[in-house]
């Protein structure tokens, strides 16, 4: 249905405004303010002896069609729809366009236009990023020896950028020798990376180009051979390292690897130690490396242990061993020692124990010292442990809510440790540790232009029970002396997949609501790691409603415990968030005065089984594969492209990228479609497309933050008209 209730009020508005016009511009006007009606073509897909229509199935299109000069009828079509839509949310927001504004200069107030990272040492060089006042892109730079030599610029993206809608540049590694920097771009936002090399003593880039790369590669240390991974032109999808010759053509690389199993990353990175270069095989549920002596860089990469199809582990050398961080009869993880020599698990020597109540979430290597990342009653320790002395110490904060982690620490040979550190108060920290003598200095905190105390705002940690009786973790913060009571606005965030932990960081952005009396929270639900393994396995494949109810029981605490209420909670998740929202949409719309997903992955079955989607196959032990009646029943179940129904839904906003190649473009387009069609409220539902970009949006430092703009003009404009309302 069309917004009919907001259309009207709107259109009153802008007749008067436009009462001088002519009478072409009025019609104009009026087009603008209907919603677009997406054509419906119905395709037929069946499976299992089930059948299922689907009317937008039209709206796909390659990257060809997208890219052609002369588009065909089907591009067109497309494109005029996505940009019909984007014309519509920009008529229903013309309101805002002023708050829109206001936003977008406070949140880029807060941030230092001249800015620089904490210098690290690797190498004889200190490394940094700065950024330059007025500018989208970072500087790479570096000193020599000390931070009172002279600068030497790596890269100036900001002019690598010129002639660009979106640039990205990522995975720069510095020769051994201190001479070359390999690096890599993207001009589309299809994270497709061509991987260029610079000589760092005159400045000339050198001929080579490898195209088609995931990105990063490894230096052998004959400063000459640079190992790197490729794509399958199709699916995206990495799967084959080369060796390439420095001054050679590319179709005389040297295949290395190829990966046969579609349900596996693979990448190359080398050890902390330099001496090796590891390719790393993952999928949801096995890990696999291969190493290689840096030093011989035309030999065979030899497979560290056989590969299983149930175990995933890390591992890192220092020495004459490997640490290796295992969930081998461990869901938790444990950490093993492996000498050079081992190649089974039964040669290796346990270090640290599994632990039930305690996830060991990641570790760092040192000559002496080994630090590991845990995490338990979801906040996390950094646990110090000397292994000479064969002493440990644990290093934590007293906050209810916070994030703690290893930095950047490229050399083995130090008893410094970098950390950071922040919280929903306390702008990121960088501190450097001494973990013999546990003294600490501070490197830098985050600068909130304009300043920000954190004792102006206050944070807390809920638990939410859930309907099966468990305790879902909550971290909101607010602005002290904000009103806590159903007529508090409220945005309850949340992800839940792939066991990434959602972990409640400093973000300057918010502030923007939280001075206007929202209050931001959390959901650390299940399909995350915040409460261990566990916590991920309850939230995926046939858990996955989990994830959903998990949520829905943290709206409904919040609302029930006086926090806010139905008529003024917002929801907010991105990607596999953005399939949170949309199947909360489906099963508690009611909960809800606004939904925002962003580039959400929706479409979920069809998208599961066509193979030659980016990430399809190698995503099936995180959601099934529906080629198999049981898993194809059980999404079709959550689905929220397939469970859109005649019934109404809160406000909502909807965004994506053009050039998406994690959730393609379509997802969203096909869902907002459909809700137009099915849905039987007078809410607002808006589609906004970036035609330029992909998943992660627009790449400048400061335009990414018109997009957050108007995703927080979208829930104030809807708090204005509750307030009005209540009133």
């Amino acid at each position: 249905m069309c917004d009919m209730l907001k259309i009207m009020s709107l259109a009153i508005g802008l007749a008067s405004l436009v009462s001088c016009q002519s009478n072409s511009d009025s019609t104009m006007l009026n087009k603008l303010s209907e919603a677009p009606d997406a054509p419906q073509k119905d395709s037929v897909l069946s499976i299992h002896g089930d059948t299922r229509v689907d009317p937008y199935f039209w709206m796909r299109l390659t990257d060809e069609q997208k890219l052609a000069e002369n588009p065909d009828a089907q591009t067109r079509q497309v494109l005029q729809y996505l940009e019909d839509e984007n014309a519509y949310t920009k008529t229903i927001m013309r309101d805002t366009e002023e708050l829109q504004e206001q936003l977008y200069d406070e949140i880029v107030g807060r941030i230092s236009q001249e800015d620089s990272s904490v210098p690290y040492l690797e190498n004889e060089y200190w490394y940094y990023t700065r950024y330059e006042e007025g500018q989208e892109y970072p500087i790479y730079a570096r000193k020599k020896e000390t931070l009172e030599a002279a600068e030497e610029v790596l890269l100036n993206v900001n002019e690598m950028a010129e002639g660009y809608e979106y640039y990205n540049a990522r995975g720069l590694q510095v020769s051994p020798d201190n001479k070359l920097l390999a690096f890599a771009e993207d001009t589309l936002s299809r994270r497709i990376y061509t991987i260029r090399f610079k000589n760092l003593e005159t400045g000339e880039m050198l001929p080579d180009q490898l195209p088609n790369t995931q990105g990063d590669g490894a230096w052998a240390n004959d400063n000459e051979s640079y190992f790197y991974t490729t794509k399958d032109q199709v699916s995206l999808l990495s799967n084959k390292i080369w060796r390439h010759q420095l001054g050679q053509a590319i179709d005389d690389d040297e295949l290395k690897y190829e990966e046969e199993n579609p349900s596996f990353y693979i990448g190359v990175t080398k050890s902390k130690s330099d001496e090796y270069i590891l390719i790393w095989n993952q999928s949801t549920l096995a890990n696999d490396f291969h190493l290689l002596l840096a030093d011989q860089p035309e030999g065979d990469f030899q497979q560290f242990i056989p590969r299983e199809e149930r175990h995933r582990y890390s591992l890192e050398h220092v020495g004459d061993k490997f640490y290796v961080r295992t969930d081998w009869d461990a869901p938790n993880y444990r950490i093993m020692e492996a000498s050079l020599g081992s190649t089974t698990k039964a040669q290796w020597k346990e270090v640290i124990p599994h632990r039930e109540d305690v996830f060991l979430e990641d570790m760092d290597v040192f000559s002496h010292y080994l630090v590991l990342t845990e995490k338990s009653n979801a906040l996390p320790k950094l646990r110090v442990m000397d292994t000479e002395a064969n002493e440990e110490h644990y290093i934590q904060f007293d906050e209810p809510a916070y994030v703690l982690s290893s930095a950047t620490n490229p050399e083995l040979d130090t008893e410094v440790l970098r950390y950071g550190y922040s919280s929903l108060t306390t702008p990121t920290s960088i501190y450097d540790y001494n973990m013999r003598t546990r003294e600490q200095e501070l490197k830098k905190r985050q600068k909130v232009v304009g300043g920000h105390n954190p004792e102006e705002y206050v944070t807390e940690r809920l638990f939410a029970l859930a309907r099966d009786g468990k305790q879902i973790p909550i971290s909101l913060v607010y602005k002290r002396g904000a009103k806590e009571d159903a007529s508090t606005p409220l945005l309850l965030y949340a992800y839940g997949s792939y066991g990434n932990s959602m972990n409640p960081y400093f973000n300057s952005t918010r502030l923007s609501l939280l001075d206007r009396g929202f209050v931001y929270a959390i959901a650390h639900i299940r399909g995350g790691q915040e409460m261990g393994r566990e916590w991920y396995e309850d939230g995926k494949m046939f858990n996955k409603k989990n994830t959903f109810t998990d949520y829905i029981d943290c709206a409904d605490y919040l609302i029930t415990e006086g926090y806010t209420s139905k008529d003024r909670l917002y929801g907010m998740g991105g990607s596999a968030g953005g399939l949170l929202m949309g199947a909360v949409a489906n099963m508690a719309p009611d909960r809800f005065n606004g939904l925002i997903a962003a580039v959400p992955f929706v479409d979920v079955v069809s998208t599961m089984l066509d193979e030659s989607i980016p990430l399809t196959t190698n995503e099936f032990d995180e959601w099934g594969n529906p080629k198999n009646l049981e898993s194809y029943q059980y999404m079709l179940s959550y689905s929220p492209y397939d469970n859109v129904a005649e019934q109404e839904y809160p406000n909502m906003l909807v965004t994506t990228g053009l050039f998406d190649s994690q959730v393609q473009y379509w997802e969203p387009a096909k869902w907002v479609a459909k809700l137009r069609d099915k849905k039987t409220d007078d809410n607002i539902l808006l589609l906004e497309t970036n035609m330029d970009a992909g998943h992660g949006g627009a790449s400048g430092r400061f335009q990414r933050y018109k997009e957050t703009a108007l995703e927080y003009a979208f829930m104030l404009k809807l708090e204005e008209d509750a307030q009005a309302v209540a009133n």
